[in-house]
């Protein structure tokens, strides 16, 4: 049977865009879904940039106005990989049109947009590029708890540590402006750290943080760190900073409970170490278990087992998903709500951090 065609515009034209249009390349070599996806117009403000764009990934045509775009009969799906403070003009024109919203993370600049958002979008399809989930070692941790693998969580900590802050050439760009990106590392970085967090450790009750800066004048956090209580009893503890000299772009967390323990760090992106407390004591050691198959998350969708995967299939996972759950009307995991619970604790860290007070949620 012939597959029903989608057609995409993409506004944006960057790094994370590159992203975007090889999950669309790639997701139906992996994924056996009901739709061909059609890259019909790449959206942005350089058109240079804009046509090597193109040329580089097969989108057939170029534009500079996203409200004429987003209006054409022509587009199935908009997918918004711009600077933060465009997510919500677009999300919500695009969703008033009747088009499936794809939107990058963090949803929104405040949670009042957020919530401003999700008003319009919750009448359309919708997916939030919150890859990080479906990395198959993090899915799999998923797995092991939602099985009871390791008890009652006492402890949950998470890093997220990035050094291009200390970078003069990348310390201009538009991530580092409150007008265009809303909040510095905590929306770029504690976002993934947060959701990760929601999604294997549940909701948070209540936080206090602190934000700083290190580069004078600067009108966006630095570094943020935050102490949590979680809705299931246990206490966390996050860092996220663009000041972590030596780390590129360290993701980790661990999970410290009754009957076992779990460790992630996405410099060993395929890897996830486990500890069975309910082994013999002279047999109790961290697995450090391979997430690549056999009865592993993905295994069945990418390569043999031991044969590993990388950044860019987490984005083929996440629409693989989407369009999968698309197909089948229902929602997506990480969909529009967890956007929007992700901004409620980021909110909550920008009133702990001015107040110096624990903040409830």
């Amino acid at each position: 049977m012939a597959k029903q065609t989608l057609n995409i515009a993409m506004i944006g034209s960057g790094f994370i865009a590159k992203a975007h249009s090889n999950a669309f390349r790639q997701v139906s070599h992996f994924f056996n879904v009901p739709y061909d996806l059609n890259l019909k117009v790449i959206c942005g403000r350089n058109q240079t940039k804009l046509e090597a764009g193109a040329a580089q990934w097969g989108w057939q045509e170029t534009a500079m106005d996203w409200k004429a775009v987003v209006s054409r009969p022509d587009i199935d799906i908009v997918d918004i990989a711009v600077p933060n403070s465009l997510h919500a003009p677009i999300a919500i024109a695009a969703a008033q049109a009747g088009k499936i919203v794809f939107c990058e993370k963090p949803l929104a600049t405040s949670l009042a947009e957020a919530e401003t958002m999700a008003q319009a979008m919750r009448k359309v399809p919708t997916l939030v590029w919150f890859n990080y989930r479906r990395i198959p070692a993090v899915a799999f941790a998923k797995r092991l708890i939602s099985e009871g693998r390791i008890g009652q969580t006492y402890h949950y900590r998470a890093l997220y540590l990035n050094q291009s802050g200390s970078d003069p050439s990348k310390a201009t760009t538009w991530r580092y402006r409150t007008s265009e990106a809303g909040m510095g590392a905590a929306g770029d970085l504690l976002s993934h750290s947060i959701d990760s967090a929601l999604y294997l450790n549940g909701p948070i009750t209540e936080l206090t943080a602190i934000t700083h800066n290190f580069a004078p004048g600067r009108d966006v956090d630095d570094a943020t760190l935050l102490l949590a209580h979680f809705a299931n009893g246990s206490i966390g503890t996050f860092e996220a900073t663009r000041y972590g000299v030596g780390c590129r772009n360290r993701k980790t967390f661990e999970i410290n409970g009754s009957k076992g323990m779990l460790r992630f760090d996405m410099d060993e992106f395929n890897q996830l170490e486990f500890l069975d407390v309910t082994d013999p004591p002279n047999l109790q050691a961290p697995r450090n278990l391979t997430v690549t198959g056999p009865d592993h998350p993905y295994s069945e969708n990418f390569w043999k087992p031991a044969h590993i995967i990388g950044y860019e299939h987490t984005f083929i996972a996440t629409l693989g998903d989407f369009l999968s759950a698309l197909a089948r009307k229902e929602p997506l995991q990480a969909d529009l709500e967890s956007a929007v619970e992700v901004q409620r604790v980021l909110d909550a860290v920008e009133r702990s951090a001015q107040s110096r007070t624990w903040v409830k949620l």
